[in-house]
């Protein structure tokens, strides 16, 4: 017996089994894998509800007794953004430190190239971990009941779980550092491959109006260095008057430095520059670029933990334990 998500079936969990058997997931764990501190009665009740519902165990359940290789996927949007590179590390570094594999994936930021690693995923995987930008349903169809945990993005389905990144507080103090400085018009260089305006310039947005200051300075910019310098000309075009600017990422950030160095605009006496997300490339620009930093080692530490307690059926970390925030780190190029 499967259940489905529309025509398509999909592999029954341990999720399913703990559900219909009214037990924890933990003890289903226990229970299939014959471990001596369960009740005989709670036992016989999950073996016969996984009997009823059809439960295969998962790869990764039968590797708890056959010790086979667990393997994660890790679906990145773009590996030559240094930031995704290093979450990737740190998701790797977590895995080698349990013996498992990770399998990375990468979509180039493109959805036709996301549905099809989605297409294949789920017969080589355990879990997947990672960016997508395809709804829940399209996740869920594809991936077959597995767990999955999805980064810098809120999740709705009950087996799917979110780590959350919050830089509200990173960006207001990092507009009050600007307005500390004397600055009173400052742009922003956003995200250009978006339909909607992304969630770092609704934080810039709301940082700007609570200082009096214009939130409208605001122009796209592609996410690459040559994206960044490009999204300054235009920014300056269109608003000359601008003396600093906060980006999308680093990386614009840096091609925006680099632009501004072009131009002949010294930075930070000319134009301070912000930058989001906090990479170690950053300290090794010309200034040193401030930065709305993430930790990235914790990121993808977290995403590891997360997908292990749902795959051994450990209780999952709660919403609160799942939350990434980011800080102003200053540099010399604000």
């Amino acid at each position: 017996m499967v259940l489905s998500a529309g025509s398509e079936p999909r592999r029954i969990t341990i999720h399913d089994v703990a559900r219909s058997a009214g037990v924890s997931r933990q003890t289903v764990s226990r229970a299939l894998n014959g471990k001596d501190d369960i009740e005989g009665s709670t036992k016989q009740r999950v073996l016969d509800a996984a009997l009823e519902l059809g439960y295969r165990p998962s790869r990764f359940a039968r590797g708890l007794v056959r010790q086979d290789t667990t393997t994660i996927g890790l679906v990145i949007p773009d590996l030559l953004n240094p930031f995704f590179t290093e979450v990737a590390a740190s998701a790797l570094e977590a895995a080698r430190a349990r013996g498992w594999h990770v399998v990375v994936y990468d979509t180039a930021d493109r959805a036709a190239e996301e549905i099809g690693t989605l297409q294949v995923i789920g017969t080589q995987v355990d879990a997947v971990v990672g960016y997508f930008s395809c709804s829940e349903d399209e996740l869920d169809r594809f991936t077959r009941g597995m767990p999955i945990v999805l980064i810098g993005r809120e999740h709705r389905m009950a087996r799917f779980s979110s780590i959350r990144i919050d830089g509200e507080a990173g960006v207001h103090a990092a507009v009050a550092h600007l307005v500390a400085g004397g600055h009173t018009r400052i742009g922003m260089l956003d995200h250009d491959g978006r339909a909607e305006p992304s969630v770092r310039r609704d934080w810039f947005t709301a940082a700007a109006t609570a200082h009096g200051i214009d939130p409208g300075l605001v122009v796209g910019a592609a996410q690459s260095a040559d994206g960044g310098g490009a999204g300054l000309t235009a920014l300056l075009a269109a608003h000359p008057e601008v003396t600093a600017v906060f980006t999308f990422n680093d990386i614009v950030a840096i091609g925006a430095l680099r632009e501004a160095r072009r131009i002949g605009r010294s930075v930070p006496r000319d134009l301070a520059v912000i930058g989001f997300d906090g990479l170690q490339l950053g300290a090794l620009v010309e200034p040193p670029l401030t930065s709305v930093a993430l930790d990235t080692r914790r990121l993808g530490a977290l995403a590891i933990e997360q997908v292990g307690r749902l795959l051994t059926g450990v209780d999952p970390l709660g919403a609160d334990d799942l939350v990434v925030r980011a800080e102003l780190r200053p540099g010399g190029s604000a």
